[in-house]
């Protein structure tokens, strides 16, 4: 396996009204956002500064068919994505869209591990990778989070498919285990078991912002809901979990109240 694969390297909003989604994401991250120029589908990249970020799509007619509502997808870097989607069903998991090539871009797939959470693997086309960027930096992601089917099985596939390793475990009591998963030793993110009142697994992406409060504030004026939080978490940092106001799942983290 490369250094880069196995990494987070791309964020995607598909949602049923891109109009609203760019002002709420402007208001409540900070973000900018420009059109991507591509030629078949209205794509807006969100940016932060100059660097791009995120992406924001209408939630395509077939994922709507299937029932999926607005969502955030995370794309993760692999040295080969036919490769991977054959090792990702044959450990249980499932191809939602086969490989396909971006011209210009790179070549993915649309997939869900074997308990339903959906997430993309990707292979860039370009021949230099843009500058990492520190897991801190404001507006951009801080931490990636699965609720998971099952905590521990999810663990073995994402370990198996990805390189990555276990970090820190955290007893959380009643709600149980919440791993910390690394990638080439640094903790990226962390894994539980889904609470029973949540309807499916999914991933979740935390966006930096300076001030967890004053987050709130906007989220609130924004039309969007707070469903948990403000709420320390070890480390010192703060956290929020969100919907937008067309029901997309986010979080919003922050070094100080």
């Amino acid at each position: 396996m490369s250094d880069s694969h196995g990494k987070f390297v791309w964020y995607e909003l598909m949602t049923t009204d891109m109009v609203a989604a760019e002002v709420f994401y402007r208001e409540v991250v900070g973000w900018n956002a420009k059109d991507a120029g591509m030629t078949d589908m209205k794509y807006l990249m969100f940016t932060a500064g100059d660097l791009p970020v995120a992406g924001l799509m209408l939630l395509p007619d077939a994922a709507k068919a299937m029932g999926m509502p607005p969502a955030w997808i995370g794309y993760i870097h692999v040295d080969d994505v036919d490769t991977t989607a054959a090792d990702l069903v044959s450990a249980g998991g499932v191809v939602h869209r086969p490989a396909e090539d971006i011209p210009g871009v790179g070549r993915f797939s649309i997939v869900a591990d074997p308990h339903g959470a959906v997430f993309s693997i990707f292979k860039s086309s370009m021949t230099e990778p843009p500058p990492p960027v520190a897991m801190d930096t404001p507006a951009h992601v801080g931490w990636h989070e699965l609720y998971a089917g099952n905590g521990a099985a999810a663990f073995a596939f994402y370990s198996d498919l990805f390189g990555w390793t276990k970090d820190q475990a955290l007893d959380m009591g009643p709600a149980g285990i919440y791993q910390l998963f690394a990638h080439n030793g640094q903790a990226i993110g962390g894994m539980m078991t889904k609470p029973p009142e949540m309807p499916m697994p999914g991933w979740a992406f935390y966006f930096n912002v300076p001030s967890i409060d004053a987050a709130v504030e906007r989220v609130k004026l924004s039309g969007g809901k707070v469903l948990n939080g403000p709420m320390e978490v070890p480390g010192g940092s703060w956290i929020i979990q969100c919907t937008d106001p067309q029901g997309a799942l986010f979080a919003l983290a922050a070094p100080a109240r």
